[in-house]
């Protein structure tokens, strides 16, 4: 499986590529953003999405765009609802 049918979550790039070579932990690094240690600690893990007000500082802290972590966002939760919804029996509109 590609990573495009399968795009990670955002949470687990967030670790994997930023923190984990930085060896900051969520604690810290909620510290750094000036957010509740939570949304770093449910974000990591999978449990949240990347919100605007995340995202903007995501992108602040790391010289990224907020439409980085946005997309990572947004091509994890297509590619999960195009697994889970079946849309097979909706006719497509033509028009005449």
């Amino acid at each position: 499986m590609s990573l495009l049918e399968n795009p990670m979550h955002p949470g687990e790039v967030l670790k994997e590529l930023y923190l984990d070579p930085l060896e900051m932990g969520a604690i810290a690094f909620a510290r750094r953003l000036g957010v509740p240690r939570t949304r770093i600690e449910r974000l990591i893990k999978g449990m949240t999405g990347i919100t605007p007000d995340t995202a903007l500082r995501l992108a602040r802290v790391f010289n990224t765009t907020p439409e980085y972590w946005v997309n990572l966002q947004t091509n994890h939760d297509m590619a999960r609802a195009a697994k889970e919804i079946d849309v097979s029996d909706i006719k497509p509109l033509v028009a005449a």
